[in-house]
């Protein structure tokens, strides 16, 4: 797990999300976020988990609400532990392919492709920043 440094809230609402890490031809998928507090900041595909499933369901669930695409979810890379402002995030990163479709922007700003060259030019959002070197070693 991957925590930030900061002062520990326990009364900060909780939330927990699926991110999907999609690498493809060395490339990795990125996503901007167009709307709310992070507006415009780059991030992983995903969102928050629904009662009763598990994280595989919910993270193909997003990915076909978000970008109308079929996914295999695979292994899970890594959990992010991570205190913004307003919340506590726990982000349960999880190797993702795509089967079927291309993705379209329904939710999102921008999305682009970057390897390992290009991955540090993004913007990030704070918490997805402590899965990047993970994800280097996977490019």
């Amino acid at each position: 797990m991957w925590y930030n440094v900061g002062m520990e809230n326990e009364n900060r609402r909780k939330i927990e999300v699926v991110a999907a890490i999609i690498i493809e031809n060395g490339k990795l998928f990125a996503t901007q976020r167009g709307y709310g507090d992070f507006k415009d900041g780059w991030e992983f595909p995903g969102g928050k988990m629904e009662p009763g499933e598990t994280k595989e369901q919910a993270l193909a669930r997003e990915l076909r609400e978000e970008l109308e695409i079929k996914v295999e979810v695979g292994k899970l890379i890594k959990t992010i532990e991570y205190d913004y402002p307003k919340f506590h995030l726990t982000m349960h990163c999880m190797l993702t392919k795509i089967l079927d479709g291309v993705p379209k922007l329904l939710e999102h700003e921008d999305a682009t492709w970057v390897d390992k060259n290009t991955i540090d030019t993004l913007a990030w959002l704070p918490a997805d920043i402590g899965i990047i070197p993970d994800i280097k070693r996977l490019l």
